[in-house]
């Protein structure tokens, strides 16, 4: 224990003084010394720890009973163990000596109380608050780590506040406390120590808007909680009642790590002696929490909700797509909730409006919904219908300029949990799409890409995808479960597979199997005719080499091998100089635990099957898949969308705790 403050004895008087327990008390035993004083003895009463530190390089430790010397490079040190239960019970006696004589020269004399202060969090993550002498300061990450965790406080348990809660600098609802972090002080010590010395709980500036704390006095009215540290107090004289011993704050986050803030934060209360001018903080003790990151989750994870929009256009409803992801909800155990057209505004891209994901401290999860700057016709619909009690939320607005369809969360996945080169990404990577490197292109909007990299927890990678007409990685890649040891396939469009299906039937006999056979509306184009198209040829073979490009840093950066890929046939066109799907894209599913949602290709039909389907059912049904193949022809395919685009899945959180990472 490091000495926190010095006390000065006197020959003329005693000297008064506070002892925190725990908290070692340098004694000054040199300042007022008798003259003559060569030596000196040092006696403690009950309770009270007393040290003699010297160098022993310089100083010789007496034999016995014998006097210490007094010299500069000899210390005396105290310290207490319990609360005293009067004033000034603890004795400290310090006898000076002359060089050859026996009875002292003088005496010092330091009376002592005893005060147990301690500022406790759940320092070991158990979802408790224990009491703690150990390093409260410092947070470190890993299963041997410290530290607690505070939850960004964006949800609204009230049903009559129209903002999210950490808006609220009144508790608006008992249940909100739920969602916050408790923090006990103890103040153990003699009521009428307190006549002139005060406990203050602080708060730093620049973390006085990223954490609120407020103050439990027992009860269960609101008005039995009140805000005492936050936006607009950075400091709080406690006001403690007599006998009082434990007093209960409950802590709540307010701001998201960012690019602008690592996402630690600091409470610190302080015993100030009041009859000194000025004040003198006699002790501090101080708690350090980390805001809990936002954490999306793969594929892999078991489906809780599934989103959808009822849409009209031209071609009428989308009734029949409904229909069929109310069946493929029922199969996998999962919740469809319908947008309905009033609130989406006709706007069917509920995956590029938003992702889905969590936040979970030891003693409590809820899932958040990150709401994207796409702003469309969803843009109210996270915030109006999603947010409530125990569902937050969470944006990235651009403040300057507007969004691209790259800032639409169709271009944002992550990755399943992987290990890369002997690095753990316990929670997976999260992926997003951009132009090509060094190209000046195209990126996701800054303020969205320093989120996800100021969350620490799944590093993110950037993909090429702006070969796209409309840029997404969900166009070229999807992750799916499976049971065996690695736990989950990359699926990835392919051209060259495509290419080399059709010529296989050619070779069988069929080249005269259509493309579009089944569709009214399309015009039906034969395996012959599709592989002598040399445009069709030339545009999927330039779009499978940025899917190349992209398969290389995929491999590299989630340490994939050649067994975890699956290639699903797909063709493009070029429009221009970017790329669209010629057919719906396959990859571009809906993925709900072994129960897929895949895109109807409508390829050319051989003996009375797909030939495209029967491939994707080849490659993914022996992985104990089931692929159901789903119309979404006109009402999404045609507008440069599939069914991934048109759904969003709300998934279960990891069991890893993200705490016991190392990012």
């Amino acid at each position: 224990m490091a000495a926190q403050r010095a006390v000065q004895l006197s020959l003329k008087k005693p000297t008064y003084a506070v002892c925190v327990v725990g908290v070692e008390t340098l004694v000054d035993i040199h300042r007022d010394v008798p003259k003559g004083a060569k030596t000196f003895e040092v006696t403690g009463s009950s309770g009270v720890n007393v040290f003699v530190v010297y160098n022993p390089a310089r100083v010789t430790k007496p034999m016995g009973k014998a006097p210490w010397p007094l010299e500069a490079n000899v210390d005396v040190v105290v310290s207490v163990d319990a609360a005293s239960k009067d004033l000034n019970d603890l004795k400290v006696k310090v006898s000076y000596f002359g060089q050859h004589e026996d009875s002292a020269l003088g005496h010092g004399v330091l009376y002592l109380t005893g005060i147990d202060i301690s500022l406790d969090v759940d320092m070991s993550r158990t979802g408790k608050v224990k009491r703690s002498r150990g390093d409260k300061k410092t947070w470190r990450w890993g299963p041997e780590g410290y530290g607690a965790v505070l939850l960004v406080n964006c949800d609204r348990d009230s049903h009559t506040s129209r903002e999210p809660d950490l808006a609220n600098r009144q508790l608006a609802s008992l249940a909100d406390l739920q969602d916050m972090s408790p923090m006990v002080l103890s103040c153990d010590g003699p009521d009428k120590i307190f006549d002139n010395h005060k406990l203050v709980l602080n708060v730093p500036w620049s973390d006085s808007e990223r954490v609120g704390v407020f103050c439990a006095r027992g009860g269960n009215f609101l008005s039995d909680y009140k805000q005492v540290l936050g936006r607009y107090h950075l400091s709080y004289e406690i006001e403690r009642q007599p006998g009082e011993r434990e007093i209960s704050f409950y802590v709540e986050g307010l701001a998201f790590p960012d690019a602008d803030f690592l996402g630690l934060v600091s409470l610190s209360v302080s015993l100030v002696d009041t009859e000194i001018l000025p004040e003198v903080h006699l002790f501090t003790d101080t708690v350090t929490f980390r805001l809990a990151p936002w954490i999306m989750t793969p594929n892999t994870q078991p489906p809780l909700e599934l989103y959808v929009c009822s849409v009209t256009d031209s071609h009428g409803s989308n009734e029949k797509f409904l229909d069929d992801m109310a069946y493929l909800a029922l199969k996998a155990n999962c919740k469809l909730i319908i947008c309905p057209q009033t609130e989406n505004r006709n706007d069917r891209w509920i995956q590029d409006e938003v992702e889905f994901g969590y936040i979970e401290a030891p003693h409590k999860s809820f899932p958040v919904v990150f709401d994207s700057p796409r702003n469309r016709g969803l843009k109210d619909f996270p915030y109006k219908k999603i947010l409530g009690p125990d569902f937050g939320y969470v944006t990235r607005e651009i403040q300057f300029g507007s969004a691209s369809s790259l800032d639409s969360f169709g271009n944002l996945d992550v990755s399943p949990p992987v290990t890369v080169g002997g690095k753990e990404y316990p929670l997976g990577r999260i992926l997003i799409g951009s132009s090509y490197p060094k190209s000046r292109g195209l990126r996701m909007t800054k303020v969205v890409r320093n989120f996800l990299q100021a969350q620490q927890v799944q590093a993110p990678v950037e993909l090429y995808s702006d070969w796209l007409s409309v840029g997404h990685v969900d166009e070229f890649l999807s992750f799916v479960p499976t049971s065996d040891q690695k736990g989950f396939r990359l699926l990835l469009a392919s051209p060259t597979a495509c290419l080399k299906l059709f010529q296989e039937k050619k070779e069988e006999g069929y080249g005269e199997a259509a493309q579009f056979d089944e569709l009214k509306y399309q015009r039906k184009r034969s395996i012959n005719e599709m592989l002598a198209d040399k445009s069709l040829r030339h545009d999927s073979l330039y779009v499978q080499k940025c899917i190349d490009w992209n398969r290389q840093v995929l491999k590299q950066e989630l340490g994939l091998t050649e067994r975890d890929i699956i290639d699903i046939p797909q063709l493009f066109t070029l429009k221009g100089s970017y790329a669209e799907a010629f057919f719906p894209d396959m990859v571009n599913m809906v993925v709900l635990g072994k129960y897929l949602g895949i895109p109807k290709p409508f390829g050319p039909i051989i003996n009375g099957h797909c030939c495209l389907e029967e491939k994707v059912r080849s490659l993914l049904e022996p992985l104990g898949l089931h692929c159901i193949f789903i119309d979404d022809y006109l009402s999404y395919h045609k507008l440069l969308g599939e069914i991934h685009c048109g759904t969003n899945v709300r998934r279960k959180p990891f069991p890893f705790k993200w705490w016991n990472m190392v990012p």
